[in-house]
């Protein structure tokens, strides 16, 4: 009887982790060759809005997803935005917590650390 409760323990515990698996690769993560994020660039126009955003991001100091350089013009290069207020080619979000990535403000070297 205690080797049946164990293997059905051992089962579960499989079942488990074989579903944390699945739920893990299937949230969306950062291409690193495109430099995208579920299909959209991470660099270009970028508007920030309060509702409706293609992408919620965090601020952080340490640890980002994606260092962001603002510039100007000509934000062709990954992690380089420009601020726009129309014609964005992505709207995002700034958010304190539950955030698609985590970003960190940069003067230099802009991109996927």
């Amino acid at each position: 009887m205690n080797r049946i409760i164990y293997n059905l323990r051992y089962l579960l515990l499989q079942l488990v982790l074989f579903s944390a698996t699945l739920i893990a690769q299937t949230e969306g993560q950062i291409n690193e060759d495109e430099c995208s994020f579920n299909g959209m660039q991470l660099y270009g126009k970028i508007q920030f809005v309060e509702s409706f955003p293609d992408l919620t991001v965090q601020v952080v100091d340490s640890f980002p997803d994606l260092k962001v350089k603002i510039v100007e013009s000509f934000a062709d290069d990954c992690g380089e935005w420009q601020i726009v207020d129309s014609f964005p080619d992505v709207k995002v979000k700034i958010v304190e917590s539950f955030a698609d990535i985590k970003i960190k403000f940069v003067e230099s070297f802009p991109g996927i650390p």
